[in-house]
């Protein structure tokens, strides 16, 4: 029997609803969107999911602020990052949210498992804790002066018994999994962040909070006077979600469907990489049996900030995606957010540099092309596409397009967003100089540039056809819009199928093809001097 193909499991961090979204939230969920629309696009079966961290002391304490239940908080937290992906075309497959009963049920299956095999065990901590960061801190938490820095928030002493799980067990193991598998964070300058991190672990994680100081989170199984530490519990989501059975300690006996889908490829801020993702979830897999062959890829972004300073509800400088995608729109924010960053570093947010990007690229380059392609059809050839067996232009044309489309295809196997951009850009480019240079205005006044000008205007056209391919990712709504003027594929509008990177071979469009009328696809931003 033929090996059915495995799916494509991407995964981004769970957005935490203790505040609504911001366009740091937005940048992750795109770029695993368009990460998931290409594979897509491959033909490859793929398995996107994301959802909210809806538990933890932060949600209790807001939602008290707030005078309202928890959940009542976390339910309009959660609808606004709903209707955020729903707005930017964001197409996932599983949405996590924290407190269905399907995740409990997994964490607290996981919890049981580890308490029997004493992995789990009952202490008590004085120290000083972050209300912040839920977490009790160490000295290596000081400062020079002895001081905890503001990144902890405000910071008390307690004094309490809690359940801790033994990670400082797993420091080998781990340092010994990192020393072996060389891609096992991304990029690699993360991995070595990773082991320096791993190196001074010391300590073992505490994963319970009393139920006399938090009530909001899942109970332990074997101790119903606490409940579980949002971190573990979050964390949890990656595999509860995509069909993990915790009564199953041996891998190879999981369910098919979720065998099918993992090991992830997991989306995170470089906020999160260490400690939570780094060292305690993949030390938490670990000691429920998965084996380093299963363990999670993970691939690390940088920060938007915003002059300099990492965008917090706390700063005050957030910036709300939603009215951005309101003012310009949903294609002009993904397409920013994908072409301004490079993979795994920072980048400073600037609604100036969206709108000039925005108008260079689209507008005036890819906006161009179409618009210019399309009349000049109408009007000299009456919108009818006429390809030329004994085409030469066509034969260079089609060269250089295979370099092009290995530039595509290598850039996205590096997972380098930018650099995809960057390479239908060019090809853009290269079409618009190429309708300069054989100028069809000319050729239509010549009384021997007939076929000459019939080849011109398919390789236009072709190109257009192929660019709506390779862009539909990062720019789904403009990809149908393109195939929508070009009268391409019509019975299929608006469905992702539309495209595959399989029909992004030269030539395909059709011996008198018709064209429709151009209507501008990318109309410039006009923008106050305020802006």
């Amino acid at each position: 029997m033929q090996e059915m193909p495995k799916t494509f499991f991407i995964t981004t961090a769970i957005d935490y609803t203790n505040s609504p979204p911001h366009v740091g939230h937005a940048y992750e969920k795109v770029l695993a969107d368009v990460m998931a629309r290409y594979r897509r696009l491959k033909g490859e079966k793929v398995f996107f999911l994301t959802g909210v961290d809806q538990h933890g002391q932060k949600v209790q304490q807001s939602a008290a602020k707030a005078g309202i239940p928890p959940a009542e908080f976390v339910k309009d937290i959660t609808q606004k990052f709903i209707d955020l992906w729903k707005k930017l075309d964001v197409t996932y497959d599983e949405w996590a949210e924290t407190t269905s009963d399907r995740h409990k049920k997994v964490v607290q299956g996981i919890l049981q498992r580890l308490f029997d095999a004493g992995q789990i065990y009952k202490d008590k901590q004085a120290g000083y804790y972050s209300i912040r960061q839920e977490q009790f801190l160490t000295d290596k938490e000081r400062g020079p002066e002895g001081e905890f820095g503001p990144e902890w928030g405000q910071i008390e002493f307690r004094e309490e018994e809690n359940y801790y799980f033994k990670l400082s067990d797993h420091k080998k193991w781990l340092l010994d999994y990192l020393e072996k598998r060389h891609d096992a964070v991304i990029p690699d300058f993360r991995q070595t962040e990773l082991g320096n991190a791993v190196e001074k672990l010391s300590s073992d994680l505490c994963i319970s909070r009393p139920k006399s100081r938090l009530d909001w989170g899942i109970e332990l199984p074997f101790d119903k006077d606490f409940v579980n530490y949002v971190w573990f519990d979050a964390l949890t989501n990656y595999i509860s979600f995509a069909g993990y059975d915790p009564s199953q300690s041996d891998i190879r006996h999981q369910p098919s469907n979720f065998l099918d889908k993992w090991p992830a490829l997991q989306i995170i801020g470089k906020d999160i990489l260490v400690p939570a993702h780094g060292i305690y979830w993949l030390i938490m897999l670990h000691a429920i049996g998965f084996p380093d062959e299963q363990m999670p890829q993970l691939l690390v972004h940088g920060w938007w900030n915003l002059g300099g300073a990492k965008m917090s509800k706390s700063a005050g400088n957030i910036i709300d995606p939603f009215v951005l995608i309101d003012k310009y729109s949903p294609d002009a924010l993904r397409y920013y957010l994908m072409s301004d960053i490079a993979r795994g570093k920072d980048a400073d947010f600037s609604e100036e540099r969206l709108v000039e990007r925005f108008n260079a690229d689209l507008a005036n380059s890819l906006g161009n092309l179409l618009n210019r392609t399309l009349n000049m059809l109408q009007k000299y050839r009456a919108g009818r596409a006429k390809k030329i067996t004994s085409a030469v232009i066509s034969t260079d044309v089609n060269s250089g397009y295979a370099a092009f489309l290995r530039e595509y295809q290598q850039a996205f196997a590096l997972h380098e967003i930018s650099g995809v951009v960057e390479s239908w850009q060019s090809h853009v480019d290269f079409f618009n100089k190429f309708i300069e240079n054989h100028a069809p205005w000319a050729l239509a006044r010549s009384t021997t540039g007939s076929e000459e000008l019939d080849e011109v205007l398919y390789d236009a056209a072709e190109s257009l056809r192929i660019i709506a391919i390779l862009i539909s990712p990062v720019l789904p709504k403009a990809a149908h819009g393109i195939f929508d003027q070009l009268n391409w594929k019509m019975e299929l509008s608006g469905k992702e199928e539309r495209f595959s990177l399989a029909d992004a071979e030269w030539g395909r469009l059709p011996d008198g093809h018709v064209v429709g009328k151009p209507v501008p696809l990318f109309p410039r931003i006009e923008v106050d001097e305020g802006v």
